[in-house]
């Protein structure tokens, strides 16, 4: 049998990372002529094309709903973005391989009309995630309706030291025990000491990491193969620690933030 050349599989890899880099450099130029060409339609995408509106906090403080992702793009800049695995190929016995887009047929006299569904996730590893799902007929148009309803539903998120184990005042953790749920599922998230990582389900990993949450402990109940239940409970939890009452002592105290560190 011939033995593979050493080195090989590094040298292809780097290039791969180096395409990645001109993609995101591309990417970023695209973003920024579709900002300057955007034509605003709500009253709060005119303020924040004119300048009235700075900081995605303001919006996110007031209760406003977002209806462009445009203004995201503006407020926050090139978020990175990652697929959830919500589908399943086909396989014997159920022993598919996970994948990114759900499928579904819908059975008419013509024939079957297959459609696809998607998870996306962003984030900007700094406090700011959303989560969004888009279904279509294609892939493509599939995953950019994700990609559109995840800016739409951007939250800010509070970290911050919780653990009894660890007493840093660093925002590494979530800074109390919150649960979240959808579904039949139910999430329970606990503040974790440094170094512990996220212990927590592969997608809802994504969803933490993306957040800016390095260490993390959870339980979950309910029926979590269901994929997309257990990673819209996770988003819920997130959500949910931003509507709880801290004292000023405590914040001190667990070196508490709300959205980005500065």
């Amino acid at each position: 049998m011939a033995q593979r050349k050493p080195g090989r599989r590094r040298e292809g890899f780097q290039k791969a990372v180096e395409l990645t880099e001109e993609q995101k450099l591309k990417r970023n130029e695209a973003a920024k002529a579709s900002i300057e060409a955007w034509k605003p339609r709500t009253d709060l995408g005119r303020r924040v094309k004119s300048g009235e509106i700075t900081s995605i906090d303001q919006i996110l403080d007031s209760g406003q709903r977002i209806m462009e992702q445009e203004i995201v793009d503006a407020l926050l800049g090139e978020l990175s973005n990652d697929l959830l695995l919500i589908g399943q190929s086909k396989g014997k016995f159920g022993g598919g391989q996970r994948r990114a887009f759900k499928q579904t047929q819908k059975k008419t006299a013509e024939g079957n009309k297959p459609s696809f569904g998607t998870m996306v996730v962003i984030g900007n590893r700094n406090g700011y995630v959303g989560l969004g799902y888009g279904k279509s007929r294609e892939t493509v148009l599939s995953r950019e309706k994700a990609l559109r309803n995840a800016k739409l539903n951007i939250i800010k998120i509070r970290r911050g030291c919780g653990s009894w184990q660890c007493g840093c005042r660093t925002p590494h953790t979530i800074p109390f025990k919150i649960r979240g749920k959808c579904g039949s599922v139910t999430i329970e998230l606990m503040p974790a000491p440094k170094g512990s990582g996220l212990r927590v389900a592969e997608e809802c990993r994504k969803v933490l990491a993306l957040a800016g949450v390095s260490d993390v402990w959870s339980t979950t109940f309910g029926q979590t193969r269901t994929t997309i239940n257990l990673a819209s409970a996770c988003f819920a939890a997130l959500k949910a620690l931003g509507g709880k009452k801290i004292r000023q002592e405590n914040i001190e105290s667990m070196g508490i933030i709300e959205g980005a560190k500065v």
